[in-house]
């Protein structure tokens, strides 16, 4: 039975404090489990590299340093040949590939050119095993990131199998303008993984969640459909490196003194035309050019109008990218898609994606500012 208290006896203050009901700052603490800034860090080396990945073969292709060797691999071919006998053997072998036959020398800078480009995929799928298991060894895996950062590895082996199965892919989609297609598409996908991922790494959970209450979402609408134009531009890019089509005209505003090029569904069945025929090819390129001008400079205007500073900020830098953009694929053209210029362009590409990527980002989470800010 419990000791009869006085009216006027104190309470409270030697009551043993039992542990409240309700934790307040779940979320936070959940966060702070994991290491964000490292795993942000993590995932910035392999955009690097993936970027690094695409940079490069865009540069083989443009100066003429490609090589296709059948049943090449990252484990058979991470050793290359050491002995002037390796050297002619595996020569021997990309002639036998019905390719035509370049001199000792000329075939050695070539290989070492896609063997360094074969090889960054590896590596980056390398970075990624080591990152992931170091991660969840250490217990510092934000909460909720590894099924998302898991799907990471299965992109990466995909974009280096564009470039292992090549040569055996089955007819028609055997040349070089599909594999492109296909190399440059999962390569830009998952460096847009990567920016997002990274994005949301920089801040908590918690900011985040009140980040969105705040979202704009005019602006973001428009930055979604600006980001699936700008994919589709970078796809049909993939194509016209895959052909070499951005030497094929070299006029503009037209092409062959006309607004559309001579024999544009030449080739038959007409399907093919769209990733096989050179001007097609261009024609369509330079067109979705415009529209991602015309709909980033839209965007820009319309985000001037936004209360937060950082979305702003964001759109005035994709308003800004798109111009220079533009102006590098015109004279790319124009100079007949000399590989400095042309790897300026590819760079930009990179870059405008990037900062698309993060428009899209601010405008979803903008950053909370101050009344006078």
């Amino acid at each position: 039975m419990s000791k009869t208290r006085s009216i006027f006896e104190e309470v409270g203050t030697e009551a043993p404090v039992d542990k409240p009901l309700v934790q307040p700052g779940a979320i936070d603490r959940a966060a702070r489990r994991g290491a964000r800034g490292a795993v942000r860090i993590w995932l910035t080396m392999l955009f690097v590299l993936i970027a690094a990945m695409l940079v490069l073969g865009g540069v083989a292709r443009l100066t003429g340093n490609t090589l296709v060797l059948p049943g090449w691999n990252p484990v058979q071919g991470a050793i290359p040949p050491l002995d002037p006998g390796d050297w002619l053997a595996t020569m021997e072998r990309y002639r036998v590939f019905g390719e035509p036959g370049p001199g000792l020398v000329a075939f050695q800078r070539i290989y070492w050119w896609e063997w360094a480009r074969g090889m960054l995929a590896p590596l980056a799928g390398g970075v990624w095993l080591l990152g992931l298991a170091g991660f969840g060894l250490a217990g510092r895996m934000p909460k909720g990131w590894t099924l998302r950062l898991l799907g990471l590895g299965g992109l990466i082996v995909a974009l280096g199998g564009t470039g292992w199965g090549m040569g055996q892919a089955p007819a028609p989609f055997d040349g070089p303008s599909y594999r492109l297609l296909v190399e440059t598409g999962l390569g830009f996908a998952l460096l847009g993984l990567l920016a997002w991922f990274i994005f949301k790494l920089r801040r908590t959970e918690a900011e985040l969640i009140q980040a969105r209450r705040a979202r704009d979402g005019a602006v973001f609408g428009m930055a979604t459909g600006l980001m699936h134009l700008a994919f589709l531009q970078i796809l049909l890019g993939g194509l016209l490196g895959g052909l070499d089509a951005g030497r094929g005209f070299t006029d503009w505003p037209t092409m062959a003194g006309a607004i559309v090029p001579p024999d544009v569904l030449s080739l038959q069945p007409v399907w093919r035309n769209f990733a096989e025929n050179p001007g097609l090819v261009q024609f369509l390129h330079r067109g979705a050019g415009y529209l991602v001008l015309i709909l980033g400079l839209v965007a820009w205007l319309r985000a001037r109008r936004s209360v937060h500073r950082s979305v702003r900020r964001a759109f005035g830098w994709v308003g800004g990218l798109v111009l220079l953009q533009a102006g590098l694929g015109i004279a790319t053209v124009m100079f007949a898609a000399q590989w400095h210029m042309a790897l300026t362009h590819q760079l930009g590409a990179v870059l405008l994606w990037a900062m698309i990527l993060r428009a899209r980002f601010l405008a979803q989470y903008p950053i909370q500012q101050s009344i006078r800010g």
